[in-house]
């Protein structure tokens, strides 16, 4: 991402209704930083998990080696997420928001968020 390049929203779609959403803006060489946004009235299980994935499948993301991340504090589905797509996270509060510090993995080693067995979570 150029710095004449504006910061890009993920969505996660229930049917047509947005459930989940999060902004992802390069910072600085290497690192990218992420907002998760709160969303508004009860979100589908899973749905936040969901956002992590895609947020770390993001182009940006992917060709990042670390990853800064604003979490509404008490999300602790996509907090969860973010350790498991993550190597060394660090995890700060900040106000109402949580601060996850971690290294993101090469390409090649890329965590899926699969479970034992091979399936994907359940959106």
């Amino acid at each position: 991402m150029t710095s004449d390049d504006k910061p890009r929203r993920v969505e996660v779609k229930d049917g047509d209704q947005p459930v989940a959403a999060a902004v992802v803006e390069e910072h600085a060489e290497g690192t990218v930083r992420t907002s998760l946004l709160p969303s508004s009235g009860p979100t589908p299980p899973g749905s936040r998990a969901s956002l992590v994935d895609a947020v770390n499948g993001h182009p940006e993301v992917q060709a990042s080696s670390r990853l800064e991340a604003t979490v509404p504090l008490g999300d602790a589905e996509s907090l969860e997420r973010l350790r498991e797509r993550t190597d060394d996270a660090v995890t700060r509060p900040a106000g109402s928001t949580a601060l996850v510090d971690a290294d993101l993995p090469d390409g090649g080693d890329a965590k899926t968020g699969q479970e034992p067995g091979g399936e994907a979570p359940c959106p």
